[in-house]
């Protein structure tokens, strides 16, 4: 039994190792954008901002993965490890995403979750980039990326949505400090 354990450790722990190497190449790669023939870029989100507005209200980590669809090194992230009560919200738009009662430790090296604190507040588009087939999770309000979901979670979704902690800012239960 605990050779299944550290075999299975160590296959999640390789597999975050490739996944961020393959992220970090891709973010060599100039992101297409999406023009209208007038060539302006096309943002059907509620918040919309200019990418110099997004840069002064971002850091450059922040600007980094939720701008340009970056990737923070695999267990380095502030709230990989975070266990307190509350709600994850949008780094950007301050939109709540994740609870705490979703989150669990998936040994990634990223915060993960089974699901969003609602459907309606991610968004979700395929990613076939760098030769992978993974699906993309994005702000449903202001178009951030915040990392992949994947199908290899816990009951009762199944899912694990592995987030940049970078993409995210922690609220504490109301009553709790954090």
């Amino acid at each position: 039994m605990r050779n299944r354990k550290i075999i299975a450790i160590s296959t999640t722990v390789i597999f975050s190792l490739i996944t961020f190497t393959a992220c970090e190449a891709q973010d060599k790669i100039q992101l297409e954008k999406i023009e209208t023939a007038e060539g302006k870029k096309m943002n059907t989100y509620e918040i919309e901002k200019s990418e110099k507005e997004w840069r002064e209200q971002l850091t450059p980590e922040q600007y980094h993965i939720t701008r340009e669809r970056g990737t923070e090194r695999p267990f380095t992230g502030k709230y990989n490890d975070h266990k307190d009560d509350g709600v994850y919200k949008c780094v950007a738009c301050g939109n709540e995403l994740f609870s705490s009662e979703t989150k669990y430790n998936s040994g990634s090296g990223w915060p993960s979750f089974w699901a969003p604190a609602s459907e309606k507040k991610v968004q979700e588009e395929a990613d076939n980039s760098l030769m992978m087939e993974r699906t993309e999770v994005m702000c449903n309000r202001c178009g951030a990326h915040l990392g992949h979901v994947f199908e290899d979670g816990p009951q009762p979704t199944g899912l694990r949505y592995c987030i940049n902690s970078a993409a995210l800012n922690f609220e504490p239960e109301k009553g709790k400090e954090e």
